[in-house]
């Protein structure tokens, strides 16, 4: 399972009694935040009806590794175009992402996309430089998956890259989650997809382990409460998605998507096995407590939400998302392998041959501004990220001059590494 996102009935709600701890945990959670009141009415509106509150337009999304987020991303960079704002993007040395695994400095964000109202490429948190760099009334959000899941997609997008996972035979997960010390170096080089990497991404210490230090768990989830007024959860995409319009008193239409980076079914396990599930949940013991926070959460949010009326949201949203996709890529738009999308700017990049990313095209002959809404909608990461730099280069009047160095730069980031004999 990669990306995973909701699928409408494949994905039915459970009440709190029924949902199990570990491998079987879901769920979305809308943060309690005192800055950004949750306006939830006790009975369902027309979903048409426009919020009651202006669009918020200053959001900050910190996109987790593996958890759907460049799905998510794709419908911030949208939604920031069609309303003519600022995106803050990565400086050029940072390529795509901001200089990730370090931690996040205003300085990694290139100065013809600042002061920006929309933040939404890899990062590693750190509160006190993103508050320097957004607007004070900056809503925050991020997204979690189960750690099974999730380490399963790490372990097979980053094999190529990380050293720990290169170094297991076979390229076998079960071999490294039956014994992951004999692999694992900390402080190595990408070390951090290979443990704890939701804890890292959120600027936590990902070689803690709650089971000898409960209290620094407890602390880092404070950390995350106090920051993010909504953590979205990738197995139940659609109703998150309904919790994020309403927080921010978007439209229906704005929360419209494609799904992105997807692997193929030949690149990911068609199912976790249990005892794999709880082997790489215990490997990554902060990363469940994380999850786990959020899950037992869950079900009072919900009820502060109206749980019929985030499902009805939910279906919505699913029948009109159908309908675009159609609209857009044929009456049965259908994900395609890189080497079958016609259409360069919707080719996504490929981390190694023995990982297959899926992608939509255009039917050939479509032209004019509902193409070019549709070649958004499905554009990868990397392309949309080098359109929208261009964009607002060529808006702020900035001339073509040489990029300044940034001191200690980091090391390359994937995208960058050269190709080899397993390269893409």
């Amino acid at each position: 399972m990669d990306q995973a996102v909701s699928k409408g009935d494949e994905h039915p709600i459970i009440d709190g009694s029924q949902a199990e701890a570990g491998a079987q945990g879901i769920l979305l959670l809308l943060m309690p935040c005192s800055k950004y009141p949750k306006l939830f009415p006790l009975s369902c509106p027309p979903l048409r009806d426009s919020p009651p509150r202006p669009k918020h337009m200053t959001v900050a999304f910190l996109k987790t590794h593996k958890t759907a987020g460049t799905t998510v991303q794709n419908i911030l960079f949208r939604f920031a175009e069609r309303h003519n704002l600022t995106v803050a993007l990565p400086h050029p040395s940072c390529e795509h992402q901001f200089c990730y695994p370090r931690n996040f400095s205003a300085h990694f964000v290139h100065p013809a996309t600042r002061p920006p109202h929309v933040l939404a490429s890899h990062l590693r948190f750190d509160r006190e430089e993103l508050e320097r760099l957004m607007p004070p009334d900056t809503v925050y959000v991020t997204i979690l998956r189960e750690p099974a899941a999730m380490f399963e997609s790490l372990f097979s997008y980053y094999n190529q890259y990380c050293p720990a996972f290169r170094r297991v035979p076979n390229a076998s997960l079960e071999a490294f989650l039956r014994a992951p010390e004999a692999y694992y170096r900390a402080g190595e080089h990408f070390a951090m997809f290979a443990h704890n990497t939701l804890a890292y991404d959120l600027g936590g210490d990902n070689e803690r382990s709650p089971h000898e230090d409960a209290a620094y768990l407890a602390g880092l989830i404070r950390q995350v409460e106090e920051v993010f007024s909504l953590v979205m959860i990738a197995e139940y995409f659609d109703e998150s998605l309904v919790l994020l319009r309403r927080l921010l008193a978007w439209d229906l239409d704005d929360v419209l998507y494609a799904k992105l980076n997807a692997r193929a079914a030949s690149s990911r396990l068609a199912s976790i096995p249990m005892a794999l599930a709880r082997a790489a949940r215990a490997w990554n013991a902060l990363d469940a407590g994380l999850y786990d926070h959020f899950n037992a959460t869950f079900w009072r949010r919900v009820a502060r939400a109206g749980r019929a009326c985030v499902e009805r949201e939910a279906r919505e949203l699913r029948e009109a998302r159908e309908r675009l996709l159609r609209r857009c890529f044929g009456d049965e738009p259908v994900l395609r392998p890189a080497a079958q999308i016609r259409t360069k700017q919707l080719q996504p990049w490929q981390p190694s041959r023995k990982v297959d990313i899926m992608g939509y095209d255009l039917p050939s002959g479509h032209a004019g501004p509902a193409t070019e809404a549709c070649l958004k909608l499905a554009m990868p990461e990397v392309q949309y990220s080098n359109y929208l730099l261009r964009k607002q280069k060529r808006r702020g009047g900035v001339r073509p001059r040489p990029e300044p160095v940034l001191d200690n730069p980091p090391p390359r980031p994937i995208r960058a590494l050269p190709r080899g004999p397993q390269g893409h």
